[in-house]
């Protein structure tokens, strides 16, 4: 069966439209197929990722032979290399071993024994720095001191930590002259080691990984035969915010004591700190990729939970929808959907603030409270527009100040129109590819190309079209401010007319998961920590917003658990320690489970009793659902105010034609409706229909071809 690293075959009964599939694990018991396979042929099957997908030139495999066949007689071969001494019977009675040496391209690898009987095995490697699917890497891109070339390889460095029975913190360890209080410890498998901790961190995919585990320094390990306290099982913890980078940084921190002390090995990415990168394609590329080298190094997983709050909620939520099968398991905190829909936010209280802050933009006669406003934004905080404005870049803007870029290379469309654009967009080309030709501005036609796409749209939008109809704001309110709002050009410039986003790029944001539609979201299990929001922008709404899509998507949401107490943003200082716990027992439950139904089944109906929804005091008290409701409250946006769906996620509305009838019982004077038939000449947003270019997130897209992408399809498979 083809394989995602990560999943085992008990995890995985349904393959999603035929992409994406898995070979059982091998567990340090022994666990998975047995040695011999049958109907008198041999079967190769990779262990460390998709055929398709390896990199760094290594690979972890396993072979099955036919009934009575020895494996003292195999060959097995790589183009014309002999590497039939790296497999062996191993300690649990299969025949595994690490092809290295790989080629970048297609390497054939054949098994054959001398009756004749043999297998074939196409593996495609991809060099260390990748790329593998996101298609062309980001440039210019900054390595960080000690590269040794411009993919930013450099040395692999392990560092050891031991946890301090004084202290109770992690301290430095040197094995040759170790500390006299490291602490022990007993894994969830009954395993008492010392507490210590290898912390190996290197680069893939031209960015730092690190990874840790529990690892005695006297003693071997290899993937087929990993030390005892590994228990085959992955946290990968994420780090915060948004941003776009064309440099280097550091992976979040991987030393949790709640994961580590159990026996979990932790693994992060600085990709896949939201704040360094967004870009869902390449987030999901560096884990998939990282992933391989663990199992490649360390030995198989049985099973993968995320973790992280903010951007690494968003980390969390849109890669497991738009790759799924990553992850097994997230708990994400004080959450955000995806990049994409989330900027919607950002943009309308943008272009709101523009109007709002400056009275002097009233027409006279127009006067706006604060509760006026709350009304349109649907926030009550005004602070919070603020603080989520000036928290985060404006990341549409490609002249903004740039991470790794120097203010003088960055884009300027009249200084420096050749500079680099430091957009969202623009960094997401790969995914999003080119504006038309028609669209072109006089840069665009100047450089003899277009700016990349961007799929983010106003047009039609009738802000505080709700607090109209609840007679909570004035006509004359209603009016004036969506005549005034605007939007911004493709230069992130203010203009009058709304901001309009091609069908093109609005379906291929749906379909690549850059809007997360949670179409995939199912086939994990869920845990969303959420604490109130003290005007700091993790709009509580946020966490309803994506069970509203999971709803939409799959009639239930029976697969996310909701876990919220009064410690603003997180819920409550127990709930990121509990919520891995409480995972690894619902994901050991699913994994048990052997029936021939689909995944997303199986995860709903074998979530143990104990593991439910929560609400407590912010200190682990349990409290009664309705405390929470009190306590966590949920406002919601601009755009939900204007009459969208819960889902926050209609970016490029179907318009119908401006009638009276459509803001009955309200009425206008006969200036106001000729300002309101200009401002929407096109149209009204009718949000009783589909979003233009709504469709499901197709899941593993590749790049590799160009933009907009294509799905792998089905992996390769021995033959």
């Amino acid at each position: 069966m083809p394989h995602l690293p990560g999943l085992s075959r008990v995890l995985v009964t349904v393959l999603l439209v035929g992409v994406v599939g898995l070979s059982p694990t091998v567990s340090a018991e022994g666990a998975g197929r047995s040695g011999a396979q049958q109907g008198g042929t041999i079967r190769l099957e990779i262990l460390s990722n998709r055929a398709d997908l390896v990199s760094d030139g290594d690979a972890f495999l396993r072979i099955v032979l036919p009934p009575g066949a020895s494996a003292d007689d195999l060959r097995v071969r790589v183009g014309g290399r002999d590497l039939s001494h790296a497999f062996e019977v191993r300690s649990n009675g299969q025949i595994l071993g690490v092809l290295d040496g790989l080629r970048n391209g297609e390497n054939v690898v054949s098994a054959t024994l001398p009756s004749g009987a043999g297998a074939r095995l196409t593996i495609t490697n991809h060099p260390r720095g990748g790329p593998v699917f996101s298609g062309p890497q980001i440039k210019p891109w900054g390595c960080a001191e000690g590269a040794r070339d411009k993919q930013c390889n450099r040395r692999t460095t392990f560092e050891f930590e031991c946890k301090s029975s004084v202290t109770g913190q992690f301290q430095a360890y040197d094995p040759e002259a170790p500390p006299s209080d490291c602490a022990e410890t007993t894994t969830d498998q009954g395993k008492t080691v010392p507490y210590i901790v290898r912390v190996e961190t290197g680069v893939i995919d031209r960015d730092q990984y690190r990874i840790a585990v529990l690892y005695d320094p006297e003693k071997p390990w290899l993937p087929w035969k990993p030390q005892p306290a590994f228990n085959h099982k992955l946290v990968i913890t994420h780090g915060a915010s948004c941003n776009t980078e064309y440099q280097q940084a550091e992976a979040p921190d991987v030393l949790n004591d709640t994961a580590l002390s159990r026996g979990f090995a932790v693994m992060s990415h600085a990709l896949d700190n939201s704040g360094h990168n967004c870009n869902v394609a390449l987030q999901a590329e560096s884990l998939v990729m990282t992933k391989e080298h663990f199992i490649d190094t360390y030995g198989t997983v049985r099973y993968t939970i995320g973790t992280g709050c903010s951007g690494g909620a968003l980390a969390q939520y849109q890669i497991a929808n738009a790759y799924p099968g990553i992850y097994q398991g997230i708990s994400p905190a004080c959450s955000f959907m995806d990049t994409w829909t989330g900027r919607m936010l950002y943009e309308d209280y943008s272009l709101l603030r523009l109007y709002f802050e400056d009275p002097s933009k009233w027409t006279p006669g127009v006067a706006w409270t604060e509760d006026d406003v709350a009304a349109v934004w649907g926030h009550p905080n005004h602070v919070n527009a603020v603080v989520y404005n000036n928290a985060i870049s404006a990341l549409l803007d490609p002249s903004r100040a740039c991470p790794g870029i120097a203010d003088e290379d960055v884009y300027d469309a009249a200084n420096n129109p050749r500079g680099v654009r430091c957009s969202l967009q623009d960094y997401m080309v790969n995914v999003f590819g080119r504006r038309p030709r028609s669209d072109w501005t006089k840069v665009e036609r100047k450089l003899g190309r277009g700016f990349a796409d961007r799929p983010w749209d106003n047009v039609g939008v009738p802000y505080g079209f709700e607090a109209l109809q609840a007679g909570d704001i004035t006509a004359a309110q209603f009016v004036d401010v969506n005549a005034k709002v605007g939007g911004r050009d493709i230069d992130y410039e203010w203009q009058e007319a709304r901001a309009s986003a091609s069908r093109r790029a609005v379906s291929i944001a749906h379909r690549s998961g850059a809007y997360n539609t949670a179409a995939n979201l199912d086939k994990v299990a869920i845990i969303d920590l959420r604490g109130p929001d003290p005007g700091a922008f993790h709009d509580v709404y946020r966490t309803y917003a994506i069970r509203a899509r999971v709803i939409r998507e799959h009639g239930h949401a029976d697969n996310q658990l909701l876990w919220r107490g009064t410690v603003a943003l997180m819920g409550d200082a127990t709930f990121e320690s509990d919520a891995i716990l409480a995972l690894d027992k619902w994901l050991r439950s699913v994994e048990k489970d052997d029936r021939d139904v689909p995944l997303a089944q199986k995860i709903v109906e074998d979530r143990p009793k104990s593991v439910t929804h929560r609400c407590t005091n912010g200190s682990g008290t349990e409290m009664p659902e309705k405390f929470c409701n009190e306590v966590v409250q949920s406002y919601s946006t601009a755009r939900i105010e204007a009459g969208m769906p819960f889902t926050d996620d209609v970016a490029k509305c179907r318009l119908v034609p401006l009638t009276p009838a459509r803001f009955f019982p309200v009425t206008f004077t006969a200036e106001e409706w000729k300002v309101l038939k200009s401002t929407f000449r096109n149209g009204i947003c009718d949000y009783s229909k589909p979003a233009i270019g709504y469709q499901d997130t197709v899941p593993w897209m590749t790049y590799a071809d160009g933009p907009g992408g294509r799905p792998l399809g089905p992996a390769p498979t021995s033959r």
